[in-house]
C-alpha cells in the first residue's frame, strides 16, 4: 500500500490531472533530462512505490511534474516513513505468530518420549550427513545477517565451530545435487569469513578466503554466488591501496552477474564506480554510478534485503558516499551520507564510522582541513578497540596522508 501523502500518490495525481498515460509521462521525464535514455518502467515503480526515487532523480522529477525539489523530497520521506510503519506492523504480526507456534510446541513437548520417537524416525529416513547439510544451510542463513552490533572478532569466534563442521562435511562423499548445494553453502560461508577478515585489516587472509569462496561458487554452478564472491573480493584491493586491481576484479564480477538485476550485479557496479573514481577515471565512475542506480531501482526480495548478500538502500548510499567523495563531488556525497544514516537502524558501528570518515574527507575537500581532522579524530576516539584497526584505520590513514600542517599533526596524534 502506498503512502497517502507519499511520492506515489503525488506523481499519479499530477499525471492524471494532466490527462497523461504512464508512457506519455515517461516521455516528459525523458525530455526533462535532456532526452537521455530513461527506463519507462520507473514511472510504474514510483507510482506504486515499489521503488522510491533516489536523490539523483529528484530534480528531474521536479522539472517533469512541475514541482519544487523540496516537494519531491518531502513526498519521498513520507513514503519511506510509511514503509517503516508497514514493516513494523508486519514484524509485530510475525512475532505474535511465532509466539503462538512456540506455545504449541511447548505444549507438545510435554508428551513423554514423543520427541525421541520423531528423531528416530527422521534419522532412519535421512541419508548419511543430511542433518549436517541442513544445519550448515541454516548456519549460513544465520551468519549472513551482518554484525548487528557485534565486533568482527566476536563474529569470527561464533563461526568457528561451523567452519570446522563445514570442513568435515566437505570431505565426505555426497550425491551430485547435494554436493552442489554444499558447495554453494561453502562459498557463502567462506565469503562471510573473508568479509570479516577484510574489515579486521587482514587483507591477505581475506584474499585467501575469497579465492576459496570463488572456487566453491564455481563448483556449485551458481552464477549469482560467483558474482557476489568476486564483487566482495574487489573491495579488498579497493580499500587497501590497489584500485587498479579492484577495477579488474569488479569487471569479472559484472560479467558473472550478467544483465539480470541482482544484488551482486549492483554491488559489482558500485565497486566499479568507486575503483574508477579512485584511479581518476571520473567519466567511467559516473557511468558506473548510473548503472548501479538503474540496477537498484529493479531489485526486490532477498536482493534488496539488509544482509551481507543483499544490496539495500542503506548499503547503496554508503557506496555512493564513498564514490562521490572520491570524485570530489561533496554536495552529492553529503546527500548520500544523510540518506545512508537515515536508513541505518541497527548499531552499525562500522557503517556509521565509515560514513563519518567520508564526511571528514569532504570537509577537507571543501577547504576546512581542521574540521576534517577534528571529526576523524573524534570518530577514532569513540571507537572501541576491536574497530580501531582494519578498514576504518585505513580510511583515517588515507585522510592523514592528504592533510598537512597542524591538522595532519592533530590527526596523527589521535591514532598513533
Amino acid at each position: 500500500m502506498v503512502a497517502p501523502d507519499g511520492i506515489g500518490v503525488l506523481l499519479r495525481t499530477i499525471r492524471d490531472e494532466a490527462g497523461r498515460t504512464r508512457d506519455e509521462q515517461a516521455n516528459v521525464v525523458q525530455q526533462a533530462q535532456g532526452g537521455q535514455w530513461f527506463d519507462w518502467e520507473n514511472i510504474k515503480r514510483w507510482e506504486t512505490e515499489k521503488r522510491l526515487p533516489v536523490p539523483d532523480w529528484h530534480e528531474t522529477i521536479a522539472r517533469a511534474y512541475g514541482l519544487n525539489v523540496a516537494d519531491v523530497q518531502r513526498a519521498v520521506a513520507a513514503s519511506r516513513q510509511h514503509r517503516r510503519s508497514q514493516r513494523r506492523e508486519k514484524e509485530d504480526v510475525e512475532r505474535r505468530r511465532f509466539f503462538g507456534v512456540a506455545a504449541v510446541a511447548v505444549g507438545a513437548s510435554t508428551l513423554p518420549g514423543i520427541a525421541q520417537a520423531r528423531e528416530g524416525i527422521d534419522g532412519a529416513l535421512a541419508g548419511a550427513g543430511a542433518g549436517d547439510l541442513a544445519y550448515l544451510e541454516s548456519a549460513f542463513e544465520r551468519h549472513r545477517g551482518g554484525y548487528h552490533g557485534r565486533s568482527p572478532d566476536d563474529v569470527l569466534a561464533e563461526m568457528q565451530a561451523d567452519l570446522n563442521l563445514l570442513g568435515q562435511v566437505l570431505s565426505q562423499p555426497h550425491p551430485a545435487g547435494a554436493r552442489a548445494d554444499l558447495a554453494r553453502t561453502a562459498a557463502g560461508i567462506a565469503g562471510l569469513v573473508a568479509i570479516v577478515q577484510h574489515d579486521r585489516g587482514d587483507k591477505d587472509d581475506a584474499l585467501r578466503w575469497f579465492a576459496t569462496a570463488e572456487k566453491a561458487a564455481r563448483e556449485s554452478g551458481d552464477r549469482r554466488m560467483t558474482a557476489w564472491a568476486l564483487a566482495r573480493h574487489a573491495m579488498v584491493p579497493l580499500n587497501y591501496g590497489a584500485p587498479e586491481v579492484a577495477v579488474r576484479v569488479a569487471a569479472r564480477a559484472r560479467r558473472a552477474a550478467g544483465r539480470t538485476p541482482t544484488a551482486a550485479g549492483a554491488l559489482a557496479a558500485a565497486v566499479t564506480a568507486r575503483s574508477l573514481a579512485a584511479i581518476g577515471d571520473h567519466r567511467g565512475a559516473r557511468m558506473a554510478v548510473t548503472d548501479t542506480q538503474d540496477l537498484v531501482e529493479r531489485l526486490d526480495g532477498q536482493d534488496a534485503a539488509d544482509t551481507w548478500f543483499g544490496y539495500p538502500g542503506q548499503k547503496h548510499f554508503v557506496h555512493l558516499s564513498q564514490a562521490y567523495t572520491l570524485l570530489g563531488d561533496t554536495e552529492a556525497a553529503y546527500s548520500a551520507q544523510d540518506n545512508a544514516l537515515d536508513l541505518t537502524h541497527s548499531p552499525s558501528v562500522m557503517t556509521r564510522a565509515l560514513i563519518a570518515m567520508d564526511t571528514a574527507a569532504c570537509l577537507r575537500l571543501d577547504g576546512d582541513p581542521s574540521a576534517a581532522a577534528d571529526m576523524a579524530a573524534g570518530v577514532f576516539d569513540r571507537l572501541s578497540a576491536p574497530y580501531r584497526d582494519g578498514l576504518i584505520r585505513s580510511r583515517i590513514e588515507s585522510l592523514h596522508h592528504a592533510l598537512a600542517g597542524r591538522p595532519r599533526d592533530l590527526l596523527g596524534q589521535a591514532f598513533a
